[in-house]
C-alpha cells in the first residue's frame, strides 16, 4: 500500500523571478573587477597621480558626486 502524496495547493514560484537589479548593481562590480585585473596585468602603470592641482580637484569632485549619487 502506498502513502498518499501531498501536493502544495498552488504551484511553486521562484523567489526572485519578479525582482530586477538596478543597472549599477552589475556594472560596478564588473568595472571594479576589470580595473583590478588591469592593475595586476600592468602594475608598472599603477602610479600615483602627480600633476596639475586643478585636475586633482576635479577628480575629487567627480568621485564625491559619484558617492552622492550611489548613496541615494
Amino acid at each position: 500500500m502506498s502513502a498518499p502524496v501531498h501536493t502544495p495547493p498552488h504551484p511553486a514560484t521562484r523567489a526572485g523571478a519578479d525582482s530586477r537589479l538596478p543597472w549599477w548593481a552589475l556594472a560596478l562590480p564588473a568595472l571594479a573587477f576589470t580595473t583590478l585585473l588591469l592593475l595586476m596585468l600592468h602594475p608598472s602603470e599603477a602610479h600615483a597621480a602627480t600633476g596639475d592641482p586643478a585636475i586633482t580637484q576635479l577628480i575629487d569632485q567627480l568621485i564625491e558626486r559619484i558617492r552622492q549619487l550611489t548613496a541615494r
